[in-house]
């Protein structure tokens, strides 16, 4: 139970005073906060703040041990994650961005520690209103960490969660600390065996960093921080608040289990397939209140109550009762499901798993009493909430608020009638009852001078009489007599509900998992998408993005996307606005999309399973962030160069463009070498002309571009939006692309002089290339060698697989004949440069 908060504040903490650099973030993010309140960010928009408290402490070393403990006050649930980090903290970073948490708790012995600097500038503190807190070291104990888990946890959780924690040393003493703080600081504590607490590790999800969650607007669109156009935006029709949290949860986190996915996508399938399933399970998901919150303001205790503490205990008992009520239509819906997580979700609703709550509230509380959000309806639901007959002395108290409520319809009849005006009762929170007239009823007569308290509203005047504030009065004292005598009925049948509470967040959470699926069938059933395959290689026919599809007015052209080992690195080039960063974004989404399990904007779609996602894209459009854009380049590749590993996915635009041509050139050949070492999924757009050439015959690089089509006296360029094979052939489109857009002509000409006189010298500099069938005989032999494995895994036998291997066999000695032809031209002209060199020497002499 919570202490005395008279000292709470010396005993347990002591705020830090800070005041850090905020990390660059490149003119990505809205200056814009309130007072009052956390200000709006990519990761919170969209969805209800929630108040979460966080405890953080590391081990020493130079791959040190991070633990974390997130406590979710507004959804009774924790979270306890044990990660093993690099110096740059980049795990730790991730999670911390995903819960996004209200406080920040650390020991107050490392407040300068390496890991709290790279925590304030990755959250910016600062700006975005965290607050970090120390608290003393003897908090963090790992004896009252496990203390706390055994009183807290569900008992069927208990044991499995003891194994998963077992040498967690870090996490449970962040989780020790957390709940102390809780109780000591903010007074609250939860009841036994009531708090939601689960182990996360590190593995199991797709790594997310910040830049990535905002260039790629997974969350919030960056234009347009209200606008839907955004990831969430298009796979948000959820239907519940749970569902919702779940789904923007997934966004940010990815799942990487092949065996979790295929259950999502069977699960979705039936339900796109069954459309009276579907159909129902819709309709169900309408009746839901905010479970999560409504489970956490149960078991979680106040140290103080009052009339407002009693009313809002009441109002939780009916919204508690109406969740009772949503779950048998969901039941009934699932029956008969064939799919082993709707199967899941049908067993979790099963109305015997929460027979005994249902009994103890219906022992209580009136049938028909129902959670409503209009002010006057709750207020009468809560007076009636409990039976007749429970309490005599709460029946008298209630018929004398009925007497009082009908004495202020009466007075209002009564006015209307004496002063032939038309009068309407209302009632709000603030006010209680007040009476509203159209200002045309008054047919240009002032308003009598016994209505008080006027306010006039669009064509409306609201206005109160003395005679029935005095009435509110009685109607406030004889309703909160009510409540007091509620009060000990209400709080009986609470605690009787907080032992038998556990499978109610069980079902909870089944609910956001269905609402989440039934949200992407609503999306698959009104757009053509397609079943994703989980292989090791990267394959869409006619993908498209998912949300540029949504907003785009004209018809969408498709791309076809493929990346092996063999063609990992993919040097995407071609016009200005000819759709290159739409293509590679799209390949991101539909990656994402595919590892929350939900079908995909494609014909067809396979996708290897997605560890880490990197991305490089410009978004920077202000002056002051223009100013260094290549130490934004530099610092992000940077970040993803020492993260980086094989099943990466990266997309990189237009890098190098803040520099000179040769240093931007230089760097992003050397970048490119250093992704293509990685053996990650790169896509690179670029319009450095020479990257592609020089990296053409590389093994694992292949050149593609953006088709566009050009009048031929170059009046007029057309972007067909599809990606080709190759790079960009035409040397002068940014010049082309000046001229249609109108750029006075004298200034072309100029242009065009200067560019043929640099590409001409550029050419006369390029170096022998002799060396260069030697690299395309690997390439050949490399990619012969991913054909025949392919061929091996894949489902051709007999008299197919013969002829599609003479075929194969017949194309390799075509090509290796043609590399040997060039092979022997080259040294024959080799010899040729040197023969004559003597000769020129002996004219010199």
């Amino acid at each position: 139970m919570a202490e005395p908060s008279t000292c709470r504040s010396t005993e347990i903490y002591s705020t830090y005073d800070e005041t850090t650099a905020s990390r660059p973030v490149t003119g990505r993010q809205s200056h814009g906060r309130s007072k009052g309140r956390r200000p709006a960010t990519a990761l919170t928009s969209n969805i209800e703040d929630q108040d979460i408290i966080c405890a953080i402490s590391e081990s020493r070393g130079i791959s040190p041990t991070v633990g974390l403990a997130f406590v979710n006050l507004s959804t009774s649930e924790a979270v306890l994650c044990q990660i093993c980090d690099s110096q740059t903290y980049v795990r730790t970073c991730h999670k911390l961005k995903v819960f996004n948490p209200s406080e920040v708790l650390y020991m107050s012995t490392v407040a300068d520690s390496k890991l709290l600097s790279i925590i304030r500038e990755n959250l910016e503190v600062d700006r975005y209103g965290t607050v970090m807190q120390s608290i003393d070291r003897r908090y963090w104990s790992e004896a009252s960490g496990h203390e706390y888990v055994q009183q807290l946890a569900f008992p069927e959780d208990l044991e499995s969660l003891k194994v998963s924690i077992g040498g967690k040393y870090f996490a449970v003493c962040c989780f020790a600390a957390t709940l102390k703080y809780i109780e000591l600081a903010i007074g609250s504590s939860f009841c036994s065996q009531s708090l939601r607490i689960k182990f996360e590790p590190s593995e199991g999800s797709m790594l997310i960093d910040l830049s990535t969650i905002v260039s790629l607007e997974l969350i919030q669109n960056l234009q347009n921080a209200k606008s839907k156009d955004c990831l969430f935006g298009v796979l948000n029709e959820t239907l519940t608040p749970m569902g919702s949290r779940f789904l923007r949860s997934n966004i940010l986190q990815p799942s990487t289990d092949a065996a979790k996915l295929n259950g999502r996508y069977d699960a979705l399938g039936e339900l796109t397939l069954k459309e009276g399933m579907f159909y129902q399970v819709r309709q169900a998901m309408k009746d839901f209140v905010d479970t999560d919150r409504l489970l956490a303001s149960i078991v979680i205790t106040k140290s103080e109550g009052n009339i407002q503490q009693t009313e809002h205990s009441i109002n939780q008992v009916v919204a508690l009762k109406t969740f009772l009520d949503s779950i048998q239509p969901v039941w009934q819906a699932l029956t008969g499901a064939l799919s082993e997580e709707l199967r899941k979700i049908c067993e979790l609703c099963d109305p015997e798993n929460y027979r005994m709550v249902q009994d103890l509230i219906s022992s209580t509380i009136n049938e028909d009493v129902t959670y409503s959000v209009q002010p006057l309806e709750m207020r009468n639901q809560r007076t009636y909430a409990i039976k007749a007959g429970v309490n005599g002395f709460l029946d008298v108290a209630r018929q004398s608020y009925k007497e009082v409520c009908e004495d202020a319809f009466n007075l209002v009849v009564t006015l209307g009638n004496e002063h032939e005006i038309p009068l309407e009762i209302k009632y709000d929170n603030a006010r209680q009852f007040y009476i509203v007239v159209s200002t045309s009823e008054l047919e240009q007569r002032e308003l009598p001078a016994v209505f008080i308290n006027v306010f006039r509203r669009r064509g409306k005047i609201e206005c109160q009489t003395l005679d029935l504030v005095k009435l509110n009065q009685k109607i406030a004292d004889a309703h909160n007599e009510v409540i007091m005598m509620s009060d000990r009925s209400i709080q009986d049948l609470i605690n009787d509900v907080r032992t038998e509470v556990q499978p109610l967040f069980k079902i909870s959470e089944g609910i956001a998992m269905l609402d989440m699926i039934a949200s992407f069938a609503q999306l698959v059933t009104t757009q053509d998408y397609v079943r994703p395959e989980l292989t090791d290689t990267l394959a869409i026919k006619a993908g498209r993005h998912p949300v540029k599809e949504k907003i785009q007015r004209a018809k969408y052209i498709p791309n076809d996307v493929y990346a092996t080992q063999q063609n990992r690195l993919q040097i995407i080039t071609g016009c200005n606005m000819s759709g290159k960063s739409t293509y590679i974004r799209s390949v991101a989404l539909m990656a994402i999309m595919a590892q929350i399990g939900c079908f995909v904007p494609a014909q067809y779609a396979s996708f290897p399973t997605t560890h880490q996602l990197f991305t490089r894209i410009s978004t920077d459009d202000s002056i002051e962030a223009n100013v260094s854009t290549f130490a934004a380049d530099m610092r992000e590749i940077a970040f993803i160069l020492r993260n980086l590993e094989r099943r990466s996915l990266v997309i990189i635009d237009e890098l190098g463009r803040g520099t000179s041509t040769a240093d931007g050139l230089a760097v992003a050949v050397a970048i490119a070498e250093a992704l293509l070492e990685s053996r990650a999924y790169v896509w690179f757009v670029t319009h450095f002309r020479d990257l592609p050439r020089i990296l053409e015959e590389r093994a694992g690089v292949v050149n593609l571009h953006l088709a566009v089509d050009i009048a031929p006296d170059a009046s007029k360029m057309k972007m067909l939006y599809k990606i080709s094979d190759g790079y960009e052939q035409e040397k002068f489109y940014g010049i082309l692309l000046a001229r249609v857009v109108d750029l006075p002509g004298s200034v072309i000409r100029v242009a065009t002089e200067v560019s043929n006189t640099l590409h001409e010298r550029n050419e006369a500099r390029k170096n022998d290339k002799a060396l260069l069938p030697i690299a395309r005989r690997r390439k050949l032999i490399l990619s012969l060698r991913e054909q025949l494995t392919q061929a091996k895994n894949g489902v051709l036998e007999g008299d197919a697989l013969r002829q599609w291997l003479k075929r194969l066999q017949t194309e390799l000695i075509v090509r290796m004949a043609a590399i040997n032809a060039q092979a022997a031209q080259a040294t024959q002209g080799v010899e040729e440069a040197e023969g004559s060199e003597p000769r020129a020497h002996s004219r010199l002499q």
